[in-house]
């Protein structure tokens, strides 16, 4: 029976105690093409990965249910009538919207400003978005980044507005804040910080939220909002607008109280207005024809015809002087 030989048989001439090198080179070639192939895949993938990742830092997309005012407010503080540029994009996350008065507040997840005013003024936002009389936008902006450098105030608000695609931003901000590192870290660039946020913000679906990190979905959105309020001059974070109100020193011209007072003074203000307005409308409505009304003629019969204007007074025809509409007998 003749015996095969396999890749690692020797022949007659091969050197005793030594493979052929031409074997070692065939058995390793499988492996040298599927490493090769491997790259080759992974090479691919990372630049369609670094091109996708780009272009969603240049288109603006918004998380779930953003909204966004018609125009930007860039008067000085206080102004019941300020300098509007428009708007653009959606670029407000709302919280209890569709109510009299407006509050937007401009934030920024890495300054340790912007937590101050949430962990001051959590408690009468609160209750005033339990009255019922005001909707509360919050606006992301990065300028923190320029000031300690990195893109630790970017990669926040991206994941922020993740967050917001499950209905979740007011939960997350909040845990944010919570554990908010030192600004000058790079902590809040870190996708392990933000992914362990989320967990502690609660009911986010991490399969969904871990992709929208990774890649960025709303990188572009939330450059378009830091580059609208840098053009707007509104100053440093915290800044609160009350409807066309803007309070850029929130430091000194704003406390919890003076903000209930305000909100409430708006709501009553507005409210005011849209009745104002809804009486207006009502009066200026034209009322529906009425039906003529019926006149007596001499006979003492009704009639629907309205008489000639000259004969509408009936006259004693004796005297010349008006009657009541009735012919006299007797």
């Amino acid at each position: 029976m003749t015996e095969s030989k396999g890749p690692d048989k020797q022949d007659s001439t091969a050197v005793p105690g030594k493979k052929k090198r031409g074997s070692r080179i065939r058995r390793l070639r499988p492996y040298a093409f599927a490493v090769v192939t491997m790259a080759v895949v992974f090479g691919i993938s990372a630049v369609i990965g670094a091109h996708v990742r780009a272009g969603k830092q240049e288109k603006v997309s918004g998380p779930a249910n953003a909204v966004g005012p018609a125009v930007v407010p860039t008067g000085p503080a206080d102004s019941a009538s300020p300098t509007a540029t428009p708007a653009g994009p959606k670029l407000d996350v709302p919280v209890h919207p569709s109510v009299p008065v407006t509050v937007t507040i401009y934030e920024d997840l890495r300054s340790p400003e912007s937590k101050a005013f949430a962990d001051t003024y959590r408690p009468v936002l609160d209750q005033l978005l339990s009255t019922g009389q005001m909707q509360l936008h919050y606006r992301l902006v990065t300028a923190s980044d320029k000031k300690y450098g990195g893109t630790g105030s970017l990669d926040a608000a991206n994941a922020a507005a993740c967050a917001q695609d499950q209905g979740r931003f007011p939960e997350f901000v909040d845990a944010l804040f919570a554990y908010q590192p030192d600004p000058q870290s790079g902590t809040l660039s870190q996708e392990s910080f933000l992914k362990r946020t989320a967990e502690r913000a609660g009911k986010i679906t991490m399969g969904k939220f871990e992709p929208c990190v990774e890649e960025a979905d709303h990188l572009g959105w939330v450059k378009k909002s830091q580059s609208q309020y840098a053009a707007s001059g509104l100053g440093a974070v915290p800044v609160v607008q009350i409807d066309d109100t803007t309070i850029k020193n929130v430091a000194h011209d704003l406390t919890p109280g003076k903000l209930h007072s305000k909100v409430l003074a708006e709501a009553k203000r507005v409210i005011a207005l849209e009745k104002a307005a809804a009486d207006a409308s009502a009066s200026a409505t034209p009322s529906a024809s009425p039906s003529a009304t019926p006149r007596r003629t001499p006979s003492g019969t009704p009639s629907d015809t309205p008489s000639d204007s000259s004969t509408d007074t009936p006259t004693d025809s004796a005297t010349g002087t008006p009657t009541d509409g009735f012919t006299a007998t007797g």
